[in-house]
């Protein structure tokens, strides 16, 4: 089991707090607020940690870099986290359970700021799309536009 850590916190804090599919350099500079001294290859090392614990997953974009959130059954936790603040939460990384399979969703990406957001709905099967004689085992579907920010003018 990984430690659990300051840094580590920062991180699952800094994803908690954003809703979205962050980069690491994203997460360095949202978790320094947290740990100053906070640096880019201790937190892809907290990245890895947290992946190998089912706490987070990565986000695959076609064109893009790599960009991590926290995984579907983590979101109750983190929520918990959120509300209570980070100093009650438990000193130990918490692993999935084995019967919580992650939860199928998929993504916005905003193309005047470039951040990603999930989108908790699915249009459902996708074999009616494939060839005949094909069979969709999986998919992922990228919705692509201005977040309600960027159509509002405001800053990301």
């Amino acid at each position: 089991m990984e430690r659990h850590t300051r840094q580590r916190q920062a991180v699952v804090d800094a994803l908690a707090r954003s809703g979205q599919a962050l980069s690491p350099q994203d997460l360095l500079e949202q978790a320094k607020a947290a740990v100053p001294r906070l640096n880019l290859s201790t937190v892809y090392r907290q990245i890895k940690g947290l992946q190998d614990a089912g706490q987070i997953v990565r986000v695959e974009l076609p064109g893009q870099p790599p960009r991590f959130e926290i995984a579907a059954n983590e979101k109750a936790l983190a929520a918990t986290v959120h509300e209570h603040g980070a100093h009650k939460t438990s000193h130990h990384a918490r692993a999935p359970h084995a019967d919580a399979a992650p939860q199928h969703h998929h993504h916005f990406h905003c193309t005047a700021c470039d951040r990603v957001f999930p989108i908790h709905a699915c249009p459902g099967p996708m074999n009616n799309l494939a060839p005949p004689g094909f069979e969709v085992q999986h998919h992922d579907l990228t919705l692509r536009g201005r977040c309600a920010n960027c159509v509002a003018g405001e800053p990301a």
